[in-house]
């Protein structure tokens, strides 16, 4: 029997070509082998990282002071009554001066709480006026100015309120009474306003404006007009028509007034609290 052996030199062959694809597995997984301890490696070390950076944010956190209550508030209310300069979501009306953010058009006055008849009254007015082809708009809150429209910082607000308390101390609880109808315009003569003039009460009124006119002052604002006129507004339009509503039907509005179902109007006001309106705030200042 014949038996083929393979020679030694094809026994090395073969051992050497096992021998090399060994050694290049052996390569190939260390090579693995390092680069996932580099992965490792460099995860541990972000996230070693990450953590030293949120105990900082920690450290800092805890080293700073808190922010007063004050500061958080200042100008959390701003937007509570966002406005716009459009006329037309006013009825047409014009600001006396642009809305900025921060600025709060800001005035002093007496509320007025009509009176049984007096809304039906002044919708008698409001028919005769437009028999004259004068479109009349009701008050949206009537009431007797003591200032001027002014604009405050929201900051000024608290120190402004304080003052105006700190001014009128002593200031007493009294009546006003108005009969007599009158024509008005703003400042701007963009707007006309129907009123009632005020004919007892105006020396009480004028200590009021002069302790007001002092807390104006403080804060470097325009005070009340030197000779004024006090007056509740009833009604109003757009555009100066003094003069046309004075010559074509003033007498004949005043005529509902004297000639009212229970005789002559008589439009009482209570002056028992002063009201200060900034923005949308109000803060009352009773009297004693």
């Amino acid at each position: 029997m014949l038996v083929s052996y393979s020679s030694s030199s094809e026994e090395e062959t073969e051992h050497f070509r096992l021998g090399g694809n060994v050694t290049k597995r052996k390569q190939s997984w260390h090579k693995d082998d390092n680069s996932l301890r580099k992965k490792h490696k460099s995860e541990e070390h972000t996230l070693n990282a990450s953590k030293c950076i949120v105990n900082r944010e920690e450290d800092d956190s805890k080293s700073r002071l808190p922010v007063p209550g004050s500061v958080l508030e200042m100008f959390t209310e701003e937007d509570e009554d966002p406005l716009t300069d459009d006329s037309m979501q006013h009825g047409g009306r014009i600001r006396s001066f642009k809305h900025e953010r921060g600025n709060w058009a800001t005035y002093v006055y007496f509320p007025y709480i009509p009176e049984e008849g007096f809304l039906e009254l002044l919708d008698e007015m409001t028919e005769v006026a437009a028999s004259h082809s004068f479109s009349l708009t009701h008050t949206d809150e009537f009431h007797l100015s003591l200032s001027k429209t002014v604009v405050l910082r929201h900051h000024w607000i608290q120190p402004f309120i304080q003052s105006l308390r700190t001014g009128l101390t002593h200031s007493r609880r009294f009546i006003c009474l108005a009969e007599k109808l009158k024509v008005y315009s703003n400042d701007e003569r963009t707007r006309m306003f129907l009123a009632m003039e005020v004919s007892t009460g105006q020396a009480q009124l004028l200590e009021l404006v002069k302790a007001v006119d002092s807390t104006m002052e403080e804060f470097n604002l325009d005070t009340f007009y030197k000779n004024p006129s006090f007056h509740i507004s009833l009604a109003w339009c757009v555009g100066d028509c003094t003069e046309h509503i004075r010559k074509k039907c003033l007498q004949e509005l005043q005529g509902l007034v004297d000639s009212h179902e229970d005789g002559p109007f008589l439009l009482r006001l209570d002056c028992q609290e002063l009201r200060c309106k900034a923005g949308n705030k109000t803060f009352s200042i009773p009297l004693h």
